[in-house]
């Protein structure tokens, strides 16, 4: 049995951010045969620009994006909330790894995302935002696997998410149901 891959971007770009935090749990939760790799350098990723998406020019960090997403069998996004949307960065990130248009290596791919806000109602705004931008980048958005994350404010302070089990089971859930829609697209 192959080994199936999960890329992980991570909309926060702190060090000890809540989400990176989930994103490190997510990645313990995940069953033998599923491999969870958190993306490092989506603050080095230019904006988005058609000048600049040139074949052979394109820079080198957006094209070690697209290489990581190509290789990977389902991307996880985990994104805080800013300003009641999504993060710039994520949204970069999602804008590079969906051209050219029609042939991203986003496309088709199974995606899931995670949310976490202070407010529920934020990170369930920021989770709706980075769906639909999936979808309008032609991901195949596995709905089922949402997680959102309300609350982290008092939750997440004191407590890792690795240390909570409510948290842990949810993350499990998550990451089962994306790698199950990877297997059930690579075999098919």
């Amino acid at each position: 049995m192959s080994q199936t891959r999960i890329l992980v971007l991570v909309g926060s770009l702190r060090a000890a951010s809540i989400n990176r935090r989930l994103a490190e749990a997510a990645a313990k939760t995940a069953a033998e045969g599923v491999e969870l790799a958190l993306y490092e350098g989506l603050g080095e990723i230019p904006f988005y620009n058609e000048d600049i998406d040139v074949a052979g020019q394109v820079p080198a960090t957006a094209q070690a994006l697209r290489d990581a997403v190509a290789a990977s069998d389902a991307v996880l996004l985990v994104t805080p909330e800013y300003n009641g949307t999504l993060p710039a960065v994520l949204k970069n990130a999602i804008d590079w790894a969906s051209r050219p248009y029609g042939a991203g290596a986003l496309k088709d791919r199974p995606t899931a995302v995670i949310s976490a806000s202070i407010s529920a109602n934020a990170a369930k705004w920021s989770h709706d935002d980075a769906v639909k931008a999936l979808g309008v980048a032609g991901a195949t958005v596995v709905k089922e696997a949402s997680l959102n994350f309300g609350g982290i404010g008092q939750r997440f302070v004191e407590t890792h998410p690795a240390d909570d089990a409510e948290a842990l089971t949810q993350l499990a859930a998550t990451v089962h149901l994306l790698a199950t829609a990877a297997n059930v697209k690579a075999n098919a």
